[in-house]
């Protein structure tokens, strides 16, 4: 069986319920939910002439799926004020060409709190946004806020270390 390497007597995989999200250098307040960071690559597929009746297969283009950030509806505007680079009541000249897009940091936790994985995503920009959700006055739910982010790629931030957990 695999073993944690710092914490030998560790034998559970990492909660998913504790983890915190930065941006322009600080972390952003009450992100409740991450979707899943996911890649793929095409596949291109080619024969010589000659070959028999079959393809061979080839990596082409990688692709990288939108990343959606949720939180309850407060007072912050980290989220609208972001969304807003990239629309504007008063026109496209109004957008924000220098700014919209943003590296972003995803720390997973471990359960006493230490950074036990980080993820960095690259050029990220905000392709939808979602300030409340449908209303209720029957309903007992949270007012949702959520973010969808395009991004040019992602990757294991290696210098976050195994946290030595006592």
């Amino acid at each position: 069986m695999a073993q944690f390497n710092v914490n030998t007597q560790r034998f559970d995989p990492y909660k998913n319920f504790k983890f915190r999200v930065k941006w322009d250098g600080r972390y952003v307040a009450g992100v409740s939910k991450v979707s899943a960071l996911k890649r793929s690559t095409d596949v291109v597929a080619h024969r010589e002439g000659g070959d028999p009746s079959s393809s061979r297969a080839s990596p082409s283009l990688w692709k990288f799926e939108p990343v959606t950030l949720e939180r309850g509806v407060t007072h912050d505007v980290e989220f609208e004020g972001w969304a807003n680079l990239v629309f504007h009541t008063d026109g496209d000249a109004a957008i924000s060409l220098k700014n919209f897009r943003k590296d972003i940091t995803i720390e997973l936790l471990n359960e006493q709190g230490k950074v036990a994985k980080a993820y960095n995503l690259f050029r990220c920009w905000v392709s939808e946004y979602q300030a409340l959700p449908e209303l209720d006055a029957n309903g007992k739910a949270m007012a949702i806020e959520r973010l969808v982010l395009q991004n040019e790629g992602w990757t294991r931030d290696l210098s976050a270390a195994e946290p030595t957990e006592s």
